[in-house]
Order: structure tokens, then sequence, then C-alpha cells
């Protein structure tokens, strides 16, 4: 049998169509917000749906907000160097983590697993 591609056109027209929404919902609701915040607090004029959109995709080009990157990664050793540490015998672990700590410093995660 073949599954390789027979789900694919309607998860792909899901996609697509959630987009959609998504930009409607979010186009919807920043006019929303502009129109009640600011016209009072800074004396702006009102802006209109299709403007509200285009702010928001103007917001998504300037500032890439929300492309999974940046501060929300995981921070620590990578899994390359995990897999290594795990592969090591402990007197191997051992000169590594004082090698590690003859270049950078004491570093105190290593330093309390000891």
């Amino acid at each position: 049998m073949n599954y390789g591609k027979k789900g694919r056109r309607p998860r792909i027209f899901l996609f697509i169509l959630l987009g959609f929404v998504a930009l409607f919902v979010f186009g919807g609701l920043v006019m929303l917000l502009w129109n009640a915040v600011l016209p009072d607090l800074l004396e702006v004029k009102r802006i209109s749906f299709w403007q509200a959109v285009g702010l928001l995709l103007l917001s998504k080009i300037l500032f890439g907000i929300g492309h999974g990157k940046g501060p929300h990664r995981r921070m620590g050793p990578s899994d390359r160097l995990r897999r290594k540490l795990k592969n090591m015998s402990e007197e191997e672990r051992k000169a590594f983590r004082e090698a590690w700590r003859q270049r950078c410093g004491q570093w105190q995660r290593f330093h309390d697993q000891e």
C-alpha cells in the first residue's frame, strides 16, 4: 500500500485555510485594539480592517514575530554534547569537565554533579 501522498492535500488545504482564518482573526483583533486604545490615548486616526491586516503583516516582516527561534529555544548543552558525555567513561567525563573548567572557569552545573 502507498500511504505517501494520500493525506497531503486535505492537510495543505487545512493549513492554508487556518492561515487565512488566523490572518482575519488577528487583523480584526489589531483593528479593535487600535481603535479602542490609541485614538483616545495618542490622538491618532482610527484604522480600517485592511489597514490593521497590513500593519500586522508589516510587523511580521520587520520584527519576525512568531518564527520559533530566539529566546524560546532550550538553553544548555546540545543533544550532540549530551550523547558524547553519555558515551564517555567516568574517567573520560571527569577529564572532559576538568578541561572545560580550565578553559571557561567553573561551571556550576558540572560542579554540582560531582
